[in-house]
């Protein structure tokens, strides 16, 4: 694939030109008022050659720029190749070319018109192989390769682009010997010399780094390096939690030393289906993976963990091995508060701060370290001192390296995980803006309590107080099933503010068997909930009467003769209407005409229940079904929606059925077929955010004044990025 090809040799030979007509953000004050903003997200699949289907699974792994700042380069392991995305307009990238390799791409970086790759050819755990390949970026051309005498990882090319680093770990297999180390043979450092970007393979050097790290001191598994204005090399060796300083010039270790350990509270450290910030861990072993220079006298380290660490953050050294700044659990309270926290990592090493960039925007240096399992990035001011935070960006799932593009004013993450095969998200690079304004993420956020953050996710049904304007409340679903909540929400706040989880209980303890998907008030303080059933789970189909306090005061199980059509598609939604429970189902069960499904009636004083029929959309892939049903005015709002991501998604959209047109009638006779109005296509506000589409629209509701608000669920961050969005169509009936 040579698409832009053109363009890019192009680019390479008037780079100069490029450079000086680029964004002025760059020179502009950094203050307050400037953050960065996502502004476009490239599917890593648009860079397929013509040999693979596009629905081969691909990635973006480590990511590199040209020396001009209009292409970066990423690993792409599954596909064994190297996509370029072209980023002269970084609004709309475009695909600009992939590299076939012959093995996997484990890091690459980039100087004047060639791209150094380092490949992975090796035949077993046992016998590691691989090669630094030079490709000529213009020509997209193989031009030589340098056996590198075993499994590279990371590449990092000196500032004077007088040679080039290669970690070679010859990373230990997990399955022999429980993945206790030694594993050999041992990792190490080569070397090799650059002339005008190409490499000198007959002059590489290996360093050895043997007999250094007190953990396995006879198998050291190089990580990651990075190099200074000076030619040192910070090379990380992460299962031994260790980091050795290399003379680029010499090859001689100039200094060595542990990377300590840390002690951490308010952490959750129990997968239980719930999120608990009370537990503690001790001498937790840092493990960092990247690292960058901040200077050529402090490094920063991501500590992401692997062997029998993780300390869920990142810690900023001096040359010395001093500790100037650790994170502790800043990062991962951040992304709690943002809705990012991964409860399934919990008993693992959390959200795992992996990959690191360190760029330098209107005069201020900046940090951005990225969390792989909660797919966000945390921003840092760096001060010289303590970071000072900046702001969350949302980014892919699993975002593995960035890319800070200074000069104009741009950052670019490389988010890994491609879930096309599951009907998910794919693999993205995404692009970000650094300009002036507030952050436009998150959109929802909550608050610390007690020093813990309270922690949330999953929102999938939302409602208005009755009294106060722009006061929310949203439920979670089954994703934590061991602790099912309504959510107090400030909606007049930007962001949005989750002030209070109340617990829904039964008998003063955690309610079992719900799958919260609906809320409504019931008019006296408490609220009706809906809950999604699955008999196979022992979740029955059925709504719920709580107090304020969130205690069951009552249970109404769906009828007999409704349930003998069930599916697991059940209640999505729920509203009230003077003494009617509308209850919006979200797909069709076994007696529902194709492409219809029901709205149910709950008549509170007779103990009744009706139905009508609604009418879905039909779609060639997927499915289409309801998300939200919502009373205001003369009619009830319904969300309907595809169950399709990305630029796969065609139906998200905002209906209404008139009250004037309900008339109900009862189970086991002809159920009227109602008329709908498609009142709101919402594709592009959910395309406002710069990312790809996402699947959940789930809450709507309207406040006293007539605001609507929509909110997604983001399912609790498991094969998903994580990102909640929340935000206001307006005035709804006055934009109707």
């Amino acid at each position: 694939m040579k698409s832009n090809i053109n363009g890019l040799a192009l680019a390479v030979t008037v780079g100069l030109a490029l450079m000086s007509a680029m964004s002025d953000a760059a020179s502009a004050k950094a203050d307050n008022s400037w953050r960065f903003q996502r502004i476009s997200a490239f599917p890593t699949y648009l860079n397929l050659p013509a040999t693979l289907s596009g629905r081969h699974e691909t990635s973006a792994e480590i990511i590199a720029a040209t020396d001009d700042q209009r292409f970066v380069l990423y690993t792409d392991s599954p596909s064994e190749g190297v996509g370029i995305v072209d980023l002269g307009d970084p609004r709309q990238p475009k695909p600009a070319g992939f590299f076939v390799l012959d093995g996997e791409p484990t890091s690459l970086d980039v100087t004047l018109d060639s791209a150094l790759i380092a490949v992975n050819t090796s035949e077993s755990y046992a016998r590691p192989g691989g090669y630094l390949a030079h490709w000529r970026i213009s020509s997209q051309q193989e031009v030589s390769r340098c056996d590198l005498g075993g499994q590279p990882d990371s590449v990092a090319i000196s500032p004077d682009k007088s040679f080039v680093a290669v970690a070679i770990e010859n990373e230990r297999d997990e399955d022999l010997n429980d993945g206790k180390l030694p594993q050999f043979p041992a990792g190490g450092l080569v070397l090799i010399p650059l002339k005008s970007g190409v490499p000198v393979c007959d002059e590489k050097r290996w360093v050895s780094l043997t007999g250094l790290a007190k953990i396995a001191p006879a198998d050291p598994e190089p990580e990651f390096v990075a190099i200074n204005a000076q030619n040192q090399i910070v090379v990380t060796l992460q299962e031994n939690n260790h980091l050795v300083i290399v003379d680029g010039r010499s090859g001689q270790v100039v200094n060595h030393f542990s990377a300590g350990e840390v002690n951490l509270d308010h952490v959750d450290i129990k997968q239980e289906k719930a999120l608990h910030f009370d537990g503690s861990l001790h001498q937790v072993r840092r493990e960092p993976d990247a690292v960058k220079w901040l200077d050529d006298h402090r490094f920063v380290t991501a500590n992401e963990g692997d062997y029998k660490g993780g300390s869920r953050g990142f810690t900023i050294f001096d040359t010395t091995g001093k500790v100037l700044y650790e994170s502790g659990m800043d990062l991962e309270h951040r992304a709690a508060l943002a809705g990012h926290y991964p409860e399934k990592r919990s008993e693992n090493k959390g959200i795992e701060p992996e990959g690191l960039a360190v760029g330098t925007f209107g005069g201020q240096q900046y940090i951005f370290v990225l969390s792989e399992r909660g797919s966000v990035v945390g921003v840092y001011r760096d001060t010289g001192a303590a970071p000072e935070f900046v702001q969350l960006l949302p980014s892919g799932i699993s975002p593995e390296s960035a890319v800070a593009l200074a000069g104009r004013g741009l950052f670019v993450t490389a988010n890994e995980t491609d879930l096309g095969e599951e009907g998910g998200a794919r693999a993205h690079v995404m692009v970000y803006e650094w300009r002036q304004g507030v952050a436009a993420y998150p959109q929802i956020q909550s608050v610390m309590h007690r020093g813990q953050p309270v922690g949330w996710g999953a929102l999938s049904g939302l409602a208005a107080d009755e009294q106060h304007p722009g006061r929310l409340y949203a439920v979670n679903d089954s994703f934590y099933k061991k602790q099912p909540a309504i959510f107090r929400i400030d909606a007049r706040r930007r962001p949005a503010l989750i002030e209070e989880m109340i617990p829904v209980t039964r008998d003063g303890k955690t309610a079992k068997g719900l799958d919260l998907e609906g809320i409504t008030p019931d008019g006296n303080g408490g609220f009706w909930l809906a809950s999604e059933g699955n008999r196979q789970k022992a979740v029955p189909h059925a709504l719920y009467h709580v107090n304020a306090q969130g205690e069951i005061l009552a249970q109404v199980d769906f009828p007999a003769r409704l349930l003998e059509t069930e599916t697991r598609f059940g209640a999505e939604g729920l509203t009230k209407i003077g003494d009617v429970l509308w209850v919006a189902i979200q797909r069709p069960w076994k007696d529902d005409p194709k492409n219809t499904t029901k709205l149910l009636a709950y008549h509170l004083k007779e103990n009744r229940w009706q139905a009508v029929r609604y009418p879905l959309e039909a779609v060639e892939n997927g499915w289409v079904g309801l998300s939200e049903i919502a009373a205001y005015g003369d009619s009830l709002y319904l969300i309907e929606r595809d169950n399709q991501i990305g630029e796969q998604a065609v139906i998200k959209q905002i209906t209404r059925v008139r009250l004037k047109d309900l008339n109900p009638a009862d189970l086991g006779t002809e159920l009227p077929l109602v008329r709908k109005e498609v009142v709101r296509d919402l594709l592009p506000d959910l395309k406002l955010s710069g990312g790809y589409v996402v699947d959940k629209v789930e809450g709507l509701t309207f406040d006293i004044t007539g605001q609507a608000f929509v909110v997604t669920d983001n399912d609790g961050v498991d094969d998903s990025s994580g990102e909640t969005l929340f935000f206001s169509l307006g005035n709804f009936s006055t934009a109707q």
